[in-house]
């Protein structure tokens, strides 16, 4: 019960937090940044080819990852420094094995967000599976829009939607799946989210569609 001694922990802790994010941010997403730039903006010339696309494609898709956790790393660290306790903002999110599973992992402040101040005040699961769906629907695509006002953020917006929708009935279908196929969902996971991730990213439709 040693006061100081748990401020010794919080500091060591923030710094910890800090380091790791910095060289998240700095090393890896910088890095990777360089690529995915390289790659979206022969896309937006036409000139993109196949194995550009991919590579454009992952590099985009995990420095979004490392430069976004990275800031909240930051952010943690930062407020351990000063006595306050934040919540974490990641957990794995590419080690998700649905896409129900992905956004329970992925930004959960924001996540957490849609659900109390969007999902539930539609009206959430409360009346039945098809109002369930609407409203998941709706949430998704009122994210697409927060992000921006453009089509390829409502088109992003739509494919989660569609996507959290396919899962659900998907776990009505198969309740228990097993365990030996989870590698599998994983990568179909990551793989399909990594695809929503070009719209995202695009400066248009007509980019996203050459990347595609």
């Amino acid at each position: 019960h040693n006061p100081l001694l748990l401020d010794t922990r919080a500091f060591s802790a923030g710094i910890a937090f800090f380091t790791i994010g910095l060289f998240k941010k700095v090393v890896l997403a910088d890095s990777l940044a360089v690529f995915a730039n390289s790659a979206f903006k022969l896309s937006t010339e036409g000139a993109l080819a196949i194995t550009q696309a991919w590579q454009g494609m992952l590099a985009y898709s995990l420095q979004l990852y490392f430069d976004f956790s990275g800031y909240s790393d930051m952010a943690i660290g930062l407020a351990l420094l000063f006595g306050f306790k934040l919540p974490l903002n990641f957990l794995s999110p590419y080690r998700a094995d649905s896409i129900i599973e992905f956004w329970r992992r992925w930004h959960i402040t924001l996540s957490n967000f849609l659900r109390d101040y969007l999902y539930i005040p539609l009206g959430g699961n409360r009346h039945g599976n098809t109002a369930r769906y609407r409203n998941l629907f709706l949430t998704m695509l009122l994210a697409g829009l927060w992000h921006g006002a453009a089509w390829t953020f409502v088109l992003w917006g739509m494919l989660h939607g569609l996507l959290l929708l396919a899962n659900h009935a998907w776990r009505k279908l198969v309740p228990n799946p097993t365990q030996l196929l989870k590698p599998f969902f994983i990568f179909c996971t990551f793989t399909f989210v990594c695809f929503a991730w070009v719209l995202f990213r695009a400066t248009d439709l007509a980019s996203a569609l050459h990347f595609y």
